[in-house]
């Protein structure tokens, strides 16, 4: 079996091409993720998840998606129910705490059934960004609330739910997204609130569940600490804030590399990524020539990388033996999931 590189990676359609095989057969990424474009019917999700896996030739290969509920939702009906988006559940959360907390448990864990019947083991979930008024819409209504305190308590609950069906939670965008003013899809934000302001406001959620098996960074510069680097490829982010700050030391992916708030070329996106400290590079776009330039410059998964990968896997082995009908119809007394 060959090494894992430090990557995970997208595929163009519903199928994937012999360049594609061939090239996952070399370069061996740890993961893969589905979008939209990748989602057909049951059994071919079921197929292509497995194609992949047999490439790197690691049956527990970790397969992600973003499977939030709301307008941020790979697999829709008839596949999956449609599903409220966070900031439904903060709503919830703000007229009864414990109404919110245990639907958030029960939405996380019904996206576990949904994903598992796929074969899919990872979403990028809980968002613990906590925006503020005027940010940019990318966040928006994907965030549990505006403090802190429903970000965390939200976030913690759909994170137990996705573990607690076998699925691998991966908290976004720490060290926190809520305060930029663009969307990362497209530019640059940078961020200029004080050291103090953003240990309270922005980072809390992420410090109070640091105990998490992943997380993605924010492609997000903030002045106070490092004004000429976004958090994905600056060192003194990761080192002094996810790692020391923050006090996170489970798996760290960049967020999308193929999403334009980063500068350069694909190799030097790669390098920088895993320079500054990042253990994963991510790259969703499925765009063949552009995984080839961060596979050029990815190097094998070791080390400590290596161990927090192993040690992320074990936290999605203990499934429970919760009855998904009712889960649903608990979850219905909250919310209409529209089937």
């Amino acid at each position: 079996m060959t090494e894992s590189k430090s990557m995970i990676l997208g595929c163009a359609g519903k199928s994937l091409t012999r360049d594609e095989i061939n090239f996952y057969r070399s370069e061996c990424p740890w993961g893969f993720i589905l979008f939209a474009r990748n989602i057909g019917e049951a059994e071919q999700i079921r197929d292509l998840v497995a194609a992949m896996r047999d490439c790197v030739e690691r049956p527990d290969a970790p397969v992600f998606i973003d499977q939030e509920g709301g307008r941020v939702q790979r697999l829709r009906p008839p596949l999956a129910p449609n599903y409220p988006a966070g900031g439904a559940l903060g709503a919830l959360w703000r007229n009864d705490h414990d109404a919110g907390n245990r639907a958030a448990w029960l939405m996380a864990r019904l996206h576990a059934f949904d994903l598992l019947r796929y074969g899919i083991t990872a979403d990028c979930l809980p968002v613990l960004d906590v925006p503020i008024e005027g940010a940019s819409d990318v966040i928006g209504a994907r965030a549990y609330g505006k403090e802190p305190r429903a970000v965390i308590e939200l976030g913690r609950a759909a994170a137990e739910g996705l573990m607690s069906g076998g699925v691998l939670p991966v908290m976004k965008h720490i060290p926190g997204h809520g305060r930029a003013f663009a969307d990362t899809h497209f530019e640059l934000p940078t961020v200029d609130a004080s050291m103090s302001e953003l240990q309270r406001h922005d980072f809390a959620p992420f410090r109070e569940l640091n105990h998490l098996p992943m997380a993605m960074t924010a492609h997000v510069v903030y002045s106070a600490i490092d004004p000429k680097n976004p958090a994905t490829t600056s060192g003194k982010v990761i080192d002094e804030i996810i790692r020391g700050e923050i006090g996170f030391d489970g798996l760290l992916m960049s967020d999308d590399t193929s999403m334009k708030a980063l500068s350069g070329d694909f190799p030097t996106k790669a390098a920088a990524i895993l320079a500054a400290g990042c253990d994963l590079v991510l790259h969703c776009n499925g765009v063949f020539e552009e995984m080839v330039g961060i596979a050029s410059r990815t190097t094998g998964l070791e080390g400590t990388s290596l161990q927090r990968a192993q040690r992320a896997l074990t936290y999605i082995k203990n499934r429970d033996r919760a009855d998904e009908a009712e889960i649903r119809a608990e979850f219905a007394t909250y919310f209409d999931a529209v089937a």
